[in-house]
């Protein structure tokens, strides 16, 4: 059976490179604005630096609703490290050439929140066969974007709809995605949208955050 974590992924920020303290500054408006999910992803970045940061980020992110669920990109060195500590860090998400998922999951335990990247409609209908060790997966590019080039083609709106219908655990959209297309977004689907750029260049994080939510 699929874990299941209580995640709400309708507003999922994943962070951008910057100053530390604007970057915690931005999760905590986001959370405060009804983020789920905060997945630390600061590139360029060091493995000491990622975990100082996740940590701040962890502890700001709880003050404001210990429901929410703060993930690390990539690195589950950095995960362990910050659980072992006893920090409220929930888990990773993968790319598809990092860790295998059964092995993230195998070395997080059963309790961890555990996201994998895909893209294509094979790549989703490929996960099955891991469904049990998944929470969720993100998929993208929505449409180009300068923060991650996978080298996929861009899927558009009409791309969502069978993505999300073949997923066998909840699907989010990634890619330059803003909250103007949260709405079209939510219709095709998805359980969320992941945002990078538009949650940090906000002039108000916490007000953007609550747009997204209530598009869905």
């Amino acid at each position: 059976m699929t874990p299941t974590r209580n995640l709400d992924l309708r507003c999922y920020f994943v962070t951008g490179p910057g100053d530390p303290a604007r970057v915690v500054d931005t999760a905590r408006a986001a959370v405060a604005g009804g983020a789920g999910v905060v997945q630390v992803r600061s590139k360029p970045i060091d493995a000491r630096t990622l975990t100082e940061l996740t940590a701040a980020v962890a502890e700001a992110v709880t003050e404001i609703n210990p429901r929410a669920k703060v993930l690390v990109d990539d690195r589950v060195d950095v995960a362990l490290a910050l659980r072992a500590r006893g920090a409220p860090v929930h888990g990773v998400h993968v790319g598809q050439d990092d860790l295998p998922v059964r092995d993230v999951r195998a070395l997080l335990g059963p309790d961890a929140v555990v996201g994998l990247t895909t893209g294509t409609l094979e790549l989703v209908r490929a996960t099955h066969d891991v469904a049990d060790a998944l929470d969720y997966l993100g998929c993208g590019p929505f449409r180009a974007t300068p923060t991650k080039d996978s080298g996929r083609a861009p899927i558009g709106l009409a791309g969502y709809p069978d993505l999300a219908a073949a997923s066998p655990v909840p699907l989010i959209a990634i890619g330059d995605v803003t909250a103007d297309d949260a709405a079209d977004l939510a219709a095709t689907g998805v359980d969320g949208v992941a945002v990078v750029r538009g949650l940090m260049n906000a002039a108000d994080p916490e007000a953007y955050a609550r747009r997204i939510v209530e598009a869905f």
